[in-house]
C-alpha cells in the first residue's frame, strides 16, 4: 500500500485538486474565475517549455536509434503488428466517442471566445501552400515559436539524423542534447508541482464562468473511457491470443498477464513495467529475442490505451467548441492526428503526453489555451490507460512470435 501511494501520489493530488476546483466553481460560480490568473500561471509555464521540450525530446531520440542486433524479419513484422493494431484501437476510440457528446456546453462561443488569443487572420491558402507553411518555416526565430510546433518536430527529427551522420564529430552535440533533455524534463516536473494549484483554480474558474456541465463532462470522459478500456482489455487481448495460440495462447497470455496489469496499475508507467513485460511475454511462449525486442519497441511506438485517449481528447475538444467533424477526410484527419500523436507520448506519469497534447490542439486548429483542459483529461484516464499500452505490447509479441516462427511457436516453446 505503501508504494502504491509513493506511485500515484501526484495523480492523488491533482485528481483532489481538480475535485476542490469544480466544487468551488459551482459554489462560488462567477466569483470563482477570480482565480483565473493562478491558473494563467500553469499554462505559461508550459507554453514556454513547450518549445525546448519537443526539440531536446525528439532529437536525442533520433540521436539515439541504433539499429537493434535482431533479424529484420523480426522488426519488419513489429511495424506490422503495431500498425494494425494501433489502427484498430483508434478505430474503437473514434466509435466509442463519435455518437456521444462528451460535454454539452450551452455557450461554445463563449468558451472559444475565452480561451483564444488575438491572432492575425491567416491568408487563404491552397492545399500545397498549406502543407508548406505547416512543415516548414522561412526563419529561424519562427520554429520557437508554439504556433509552429509541427515545423519544429520536423526540424527536430531532421536535426537529430544530422547528429546521427556526423558519427563521432557529433558526439559532443549529442552528449550535449542528452544532458540539456534531461535537465528539461526535470524543469517540467518542477512545473508539475504548480500543477494542483494551476488546474484546481483552472477548473474553478471554468465551472464557476460556465457551469457545472463542463465538470460533468470529464467524469463522463472517465467512466465512458473506463469501460472501453476493460472491454478492449478482455476482448481484444483475448482475441489477439487467440489467434497467436489458439485456445492454447488464451490460456498462457492470462495466466501471465496479470503481473503486467498490476505493475502497469502500481507504477502508473509503461516504462517501469518494461522488466515485468518482458519476463510475462517469456512465459507465455514468445522467444527471447523476440519478447525483448517487442516490448521495448512497444513502449515507444505502441500505446493502445494512449490511442483510445488521443481520441477521447479530440472529440471532447470537439464538442466543446462546437466544431463537428461529419466528412471522410475530416474523420480521417482525426485518426491520423491520435495516431501520430501516441508516438509524442513519453512513458512516465503525468506530464509525459503535453507534447502529444500540444500537437493535438495545433493540428486540430483549437486556441493553445486548451491545453489544461487535455492534460486535466491525461490525468483522469491515466491509470487504465497505462494498463492498456503495457499489457497490450504481450499480445503484440505474441502475434509476432506467431508470424515469425509459425503456428507452431507455442508448441515448439
Amino acid at each position: 500500500m505503501k508504494e502504491f501511494l509513493k506511485n500515484y501520489k501526484s495523480t492523488i493530488i491533482l485528481l483532489a485538486a481538480i475535485i476542490v476546483g469544480a466544487i468551488v466553481g459551482v459554489v462560488f460560480q462567477e466569483k470563482a474565475a477570480v482565480l483565473s490568473p493562478l491558473g494563467d500561471v500553469f499554462l505559461n509555464l508550459l507554453l514556454v517549455i513547450i518549445v525546448p521540450l519537443i526539440f531536446l525530446n525528439i532529437t536525442t531520440a533520433i540521436t539515439k536509434m541504433d539499429s537493434p542486433k535482431r533479424m529484420g524479419k523480426i522488426l519488419g513484422i513489429i511495424v506490422v503488428v503495431f500498425l494494425a493494431m494501433s489502427l484498430i484501437s483508434v478505430f474503437v476510440g473514434f466509435g466509442a466517442t463519435f455518437k456521444t457528446n462528451l460535454v454539452s456546453v450551452e455557450d461554445g462561443e463563449a468558451i472559444r471566445a475565452s480561451l483564444e488569443e488575438v491572432e492575425a487572420e491567416q491568408e487563404d491558402l491552397n492545399l500545397l501552400e498549406r502543407t508548406a507553411t505547416l512543415l516548414t518555416v522561412n526563419d529561424f526565430p519562427a520554429l520557437l515559436s508554439r504556433n509552429n510546433i509541427t515545423a519544429l518536430l520536423v526540424f527536430s527529427v531532421m536535426f537529430g539524423a544530422a547528429v546521427r551522420m556526423s558519427a563521432e564529430k557529433g558526439e559532443k552535440v549529442k552528449e550535449f542534447l542528452e544532458s540539456a533533455n534531461v535537465v528539461i524534463e526535470n524543469l517540467l516536473k518542477i512545473v508539475m508541482y504548480y500543477a494542483p494549484i494551476g488546474l484546481g483554480c483552472y477548473m474553478a474558474a471554468m465551472v464557476g464562468t460556465f457551469g457545472s456541465t463542463i465538470a460533468m463532462g470529464y467524469v463522463k470522459t472517465f467512466v465512458l473511457y473506463l469501460v472501453v478500456t476493460v472491454a478492449y482489455y478482455f476482448i481484444f487481448y483475448t482475441l489477439y491470443a487467440f489467434i497467436a495460440g489458439g485456445k492454447k495462447g488464451v490460456k498462457a497470455f492470462w495466466k501471465n498477464a496479470v503481473a503486467p496489469t498490476l505493475t502497469a496499475l502500481a507504477t502508473c508507467s509503461s516504462a517501469a513495467t518494461i522488466p515485468v513485460n518482458i519476463t510475462a511475454t517469456k512465459k507465455m511462449g514468445v522467444p527471447a529475442d523476440i519478447a525483448e525486442t517487442t516490448v521495448p519497441l512497444g513502449t515507444s511506438f505502441h500505446k493502445d490505451g494512449t490511442i483510445i485517449g488521443s481520441m477521447f481528447k479530440i472529440m471532447f475538444l470537439v464538442c466543446l467548441f462546437g466544431t463537428p467533424m461529419t466528412t471522410v477526410g475530416e474523420i480521417l484527419g482525426m485518426l491520423g492526428i491520435a495516431l501520430v500523436a501516441n508516438l509524442l507520448v513519453t512513458a512516465v506519469p503525468i506530464g509525459g503526453g503535453t507534447i502529444s497534447e500540444m500537437f493535438i490542439i495545433t493540428m486540430m486548429g483549437f486556441p493553445v489555451a486548451a491545453l489544461p483542459i487535455l492534460t486535466i483529461i491525461a490525468t483522469i484516464i491515466d491509470a487504465p490507460a497505462t494498463v492498456l499500452n503495457a499489457v497490450g505490447d504481450d499480445a503484440a509479441s505474441m502475434l509476432v512470435a506467431r508470424m515469425v516462427d509459425g503456428k507452431d511457436w507455442l508448441k515448439d516453446e
